[in-house]
C-alpha cells in the first residue's frame, strides 16, 4: 500500500520465498560513501506537528542500528516542493494529491553511492479514514527513511504472516511499525566495509534541486510486480549518475488514478 522511490542504482530483488526473515533485504549495493562506522545521516525535518511523533520515534528507531545514526536537523526545503539537499535526507508531509501513493523514498546515487535523499508522506491519504492512524502513519515513516538508508522490502506480499518489521508490506500494520533485528542485520552487511571518501557532501549541482515527482520523470519502467502493484523506473542522466523510482500504488492496479 505504500509506493517508494529509490533514485539511485539497482533492482530490488524479489523476497517472496519462504524464509523472508533470512533473505537479503538491501535495495541493490546502494549505500551511503562513509570511511567508518557509525556514521551520522542527517534528517531533515519539513514535517508538521501531526508527523513529529512518528518523525522522531523513526528516527530513534534506526539510530539503534549499529553502524548508523541519525540526527533530526532543521528542514532545507519546502514542505510541498521537499526538494532534496546534499549530504542529507529531507523528510516531509503535504497534500500530494489523489495519486496512487502513501510515501514516496528518494535516493540520489553516483555509481553506488547514495548522496542525498527524500522522504515523502502523502495527507491526501493520511487525511482519510482508512489510513490516518498511528499505526499507518509509523509504519509508512518508518519504512521510507529505511529505504533512505539503502534497504529494501522485507516482503511485498500484503497477505503473508507480518515479519514485525516495517520494511514489511502488510494489510494490519500494528506489529510492522519498527525495524526488526533482520533490518539491523542488513545493514550491517551494507555497511560491512569502509570507503575512501565520504558521500555525506556535496553531489553535481545540475542534479542537486531535481524534483521527480511525477511518473512522466521517471523514465522509462524496468520491472512491474504484483500485476502492476510494484514497479521500478530508470532516468539515466550519464557519467553513473541514475534515478531509479521503486513504486508501491495504495490502490489496486485497476483502480489507480493514473498522474
Amino acid at each position: 500500500m505504500l509506493r517508494t522511490t529509490l533514485l539511485a542504482g539497482t533492482l530490488l530483488a524479489s523476497l517472496l520465498a519462504a524464509p523472508l526473515a533470512q533473505a537479503s533485504h538491501a535495495w541493490g549495493n546502494y549505500h551511503w560513501a562513509r570511511t567508518g562506522n557509525p556514521f551520522t545521516v542527517p534528517l531533515g525535518n519539513n514535517v508538521d506537528g501531526n508527523w513529529l511523533e512518528f518523525f522522531k520515534t523513526a528516527a530513534a528507531d534506526w539510530t539503534s542500528s549499529s553502524v548508523l545514526d541519525t540526527q533530526m536537523v532543521a528542514g532545507g526545503t519546502t514542505a510541498k516542493r521537499c526538494r532534496p539537499t546534499s549530504g542529507r535526507v529531507e523528510v516531509c508531509n503535504s497534500a500530494y494529491g489523489n495519486n496512487g501513493w502513501l510515501g514516496l523514498a528518494q535516493i540520489w546515487a553516483s555509481g553506488s553511492h547514495i548522496v542525498q535523499g527524500t522522504t515523502k508522506l502523502n495527507d491526501s491519504y493520511f487525511k482519510t479514514a482508512s489510513y490516518n492512524t498511528p499505526a499507518w502513519r509509523q509504519l509508512v515513516m518508518c519504512q521510507e527513511v529505511g529505504h533512505n538508508f539503502g534497504l529494501g522490502h522485507q516482503d511485498e506480499n500484503f497477505n503473508n504472516e507480518n515479519l514485525g518489521s516495517c520494511m514489511d508490506y502488510t494489510r494490519s500494520p500494528d506489529s510492522n511499525q519498527h525495524p526488526n533485528a533482520h533490518d539491523y542485520a542488513q545493514l550491517e552487511t551494507i555497511y560491512s566495509h569502509d570507503d575512501d571518501s565520504t558521500t555525506l557532501a556535496a553531489m553535481p549541482a545540475a542534479m542537486a534541486n531535481l524534483e521527480l515527482a511525477t511518473r512522466g520523470q521517471w523514465g522509462r519502467l524496468l520491472r512491474s510486480q504484483r500485476g502492476g502493484m510494484v514497479e521500478t523506473y530508470v532516468q539515466d542522466f550519464g557519467h553513473g549518475w541514475r534515478v531509479y523510482t521503486h513504486v508501491f500504488w495504495a490502490v489496486e492496479r485497476g483502480q489507480r488514478p493514473h498522474d
